[in-house]
């Protein structure tokens, strides 16, 4: 799996930008067959743990899923005790504005300082019409600093 680093850049009221502490991204193995994922997340959903984003898809022959959580010793909990497979890994993730050209421009910014995206899927901020970009990365300190400025530009 790739070695990936998980940054969450926030922008907050009077330009005032607060970088938050990195999240753990997991990776899940979940058999390939109907209803599985559901049950999946039904037991988050039963401890409370909310999935901020997630993508789902098949690899040789295994279906997996990668999510971001509020809750992230919680949901490790979850999957231990379901007996899941599953990997912690990290990813950066920047809070975009939802409106067309916002996924572009940070996509942009990364590949302008030569970081390739390996991976990327998004979801939504709780509470917020933000949109959650998340990209798994080859250089997590100048995708990070990249990201970072990318908000500072909108503040």
């Amino acid at each position: 799996m790739i070695n990936t680093a998980l940054v969450v850049v926030v922008p907050e009221s009077k330009g005032v930008r607060v970088r938050m502490p990195k999240m753990k991204e997991f990776t899940v193995t979940i058999e390939d067959k109907p209803g599985a994922l559901g049950k999946f997340f039904l037991a988050l959903a039963k401890r409370d743990i909310n999935v901020l984003a997630f993508q789902s898809y098949v690899e040789e022959g295994e279906s997996l899923a990668r999510l971001l959580v509020d809750n992230s010793n919680a949901a490790k909990a979850v999957l231990g005790n379901l007996g899941m497979i599953f990997e912690e890994t990290e990813a950066a993730v920047v809070r975009l504005a939802h409106r067309p050209g916002e996924l572009a421009r940070a996509a942009s910014r990364l590949g302008e300082r030569n970081i390739n995206v390996d991976y990327s899927y998004s979801g939504l901020e709780p509470g917020s019409d933000r949109a959650l970009a998340v990209f798994g990365v080859d250089n997590l300190k100048l995708a990070a600093k990249a990201l970072d400025e990318l908000v500072a530009e909108e503040a």
